[in-house]
């Protein structure tokens, strides 16, 4: 069977288009290309990445444009390294001289890698900065709550059981639990 050339692209938000990244990558040749909308600070609910390492066999090529489409963190970005190089697949990127074959391409790819992840922790800095004035403004409140804790306790105090108030409400069980716990200690 010969080796396939196969793209993964990714993009943060529901918003975003991932038609430039399927564009080049269909350039570079790949025959199959896996895409996402997720953010990429974990791999974690990433269901696409892991289709596209599950599916690329030994000889072929993962193609991504960027390294920070793959991971945003070194952790990260070296387990999924490591995952293809144990398969014996190779990495390459369209935009970024990554070549995993060579000692050059692999100090390469973990510097990437370390800038990725700094620019992902520089952007959580900035919007926690920016949370942290918008509050001593009074202009930022947080989201609105999405549990009506009222109507929990109210229903819980007229002795509705925990599960039917969570299934009536659309909670879990756990949280019913949780706000009973919160609004009656001394009950268990």
């Amino acid at each position: 069977m010969p080796a396939t050339i196969i793209g993964y692209a990714r993009v943060s938000s529901v918003v975003q288009s991932l038609e430039i990244q399927t564009a080049a990558l269909t350039a570079a040749g790949c025959t199959q290309i896996f895409t996402e909308k997720k953010s990429g600070t974990s791999t974690a609910g990433r269901s696409a990445l892991e289709e596209a390492l599950t599916y690329a066999r030994e000889g072929d090529t993962l193609t991504v444009t960027r390294i920070d489409r793959l991971a945003r963190s070194v952790a990260d970005l070296q387990t999924i390294i490591s995952r293809l190089r144990q398969a014996g697949i190779a990495l390459r990127c369209t935009e970024q001289p990554i070549d995993t074959s060579t000692a050059a391409g692999k100090a390469f790819l973990d510097m990437l890698g370390v800038f990725a992840e700094f620019e992902t922790n520089l952007r959580k800095e900035r919007q926690l900065e920016g949370i942290a004035a918008a509050k001593a403004k009074g202009v930022y409140k947080g989201r609105k709550a999405s549990v009506d804790r009222e109507e929990v306790i109210r229903r819980l105090t007229a002795g509705e059981g925990k599960s039917s108030i969570a299934t009536a409400l659309g909670i879990t069980r756990m949280t019913v639990h949780r706000i009973a716990k919160e609004a009656f200690p001394a009950a268990k």
